[in-house]
């Protein structure tokens, strides 16, 4: 065996011990899925959303995230029927209308259903389509913003694919516009390209719940009801964390000393020349205007306390010293 041999060896083995070991949480993580919620069971789509959560963050964090997406970023998408999932496909298909209508119009011309290529784009949030890098920009926008993202991502990739006439000159039947949409081109799915794209595209939060609404009317007049009846969806997470109520109470601050109520101290300086003036003459100082301003414990004193004749002492001889030294 060569020298180098054994710590190659060594490494392969720890790569594949490692790799068992993301693959065992990945499988905990799925079944913990399904027996949280047993009604939805496990779908295909949840496997690349769970790994990429794994590469970031433990098991049970990654199945709390899990449980986040599915409940409140994608509700409903992973449900038996893939109701919601189809309905996103037709609000897709509405934006593209106004984002790219040479797109709208050839997809529209080759009756290609929005389920054929958008399925795998939003069940996996483009885990599977886009290169690395990408993807986790697209996921970090994703967690921030909410599932406009995903839709803006989607009209992107659309626009430039099948956006102009020059590049439908290779798309002129079907099968070589699903081609086409399944290799898509590497500068459009390029980070800074695709980030700055998706930036600048205006789709909002508000045209997509109105799409929504519409879509879902003419849902309900071909199909009748939605079978899954799933909360409706929060756009991002300050939007989650405003919706939730907060699980525990806001800390407040506890004194550690608590001082009983009462008269304020006087200071010793005060009392003696208090009795000086009993002892006294009577001045205009000692007349009933003053009585106001020297008296005990008075707003004026608490916000503006004498200073004591040490403190006056001190100040009287560093001042002294300050004529000496500048004199």
């Amino acid at each position: 065996m060569a020298p180098g041999s054994q710590g190659v060896q060594a490494w392969v083995e720890n790569r594949m011990a490692f790799l068992g070991a993301q693959q065992q949480d990945l499988f905990r993580v799925l079944k913990a899925y399904t027996l949280y919620r047993p009604e939805e069971g496990y779908c295909q789509a949840q496997a690349p959303i769970a790994a990429v959560l794994l590469m970031h963050m433990p098991a049970e964090q990654a199945f709390w995230c899990l449980v986040q997406i599915c409940e409140k970023y994608l509700p409903g998408y992973y449900s038996e029927k893939l109701e919601a999932i189809q309905l996103d496909g037709q609000i897709l298909f509405s934006l593209l209308h106004k984002v790219s209508p040479v797109a709208y119009k050839h997809l529209s011309k080759q009756k290609i259903d929005p389920i054929l290529y958008m399925t795998e784009w939003f069940m996996c949030a483009f885990s599977r389509t886009l290169p690395w890098s990408s993807v986790l920009r697209v996921w970090d926008m994703f967690f921030c913003e909410g599932v406009k993202i995903i839709f803006r991502v989607g009209l992107v990739l659309l626009k430039h694919t099948l956006g102009s006439s020059d590049k439908l000159k290779s798309c002129q039947g079907q099968y070589e516009t699903m081609e086409r949409l399944r290799a898509l081109s590497p500068k459009i799915m390029q980070e800074t390209f695709l980030v700055q794209e998706v930036i600048e595209l205006p789709v909002t939060e508000r045209q997509i719940e109105r799409e929504h609404l519409i879509q879902l009317k003419k849902w309900r007049e071909t199909h009748g009801e939605l079978q899954c009846k799933s909360p409706p969806r929060l756009h991002g997470a300050k939007a989650i964390s405003e919706a939730e109520p907060p699980t525990r109470k806001a800390l407040e601050p506890v004194p550690s000393i608590i001082v009983p109520p009462g008269p304020a101290p006087v200071p010793k300086a005060r009392k003696s020349k208090e009795k000086s003036r009993e002892k006294g003459p009577t001045s205009p100082a000692n007349g009933p205007g003053a009585e106001g301003n020297g008296a005990p414990g008075s707003a004026r004193e608490l916000l503006h306390p004498q200073v004591s004749p040490h403190h006056q002492s001190k100040e009287s001889l560093s001042s002294r010293e300050s004529e000496d030294t500048y004199l």
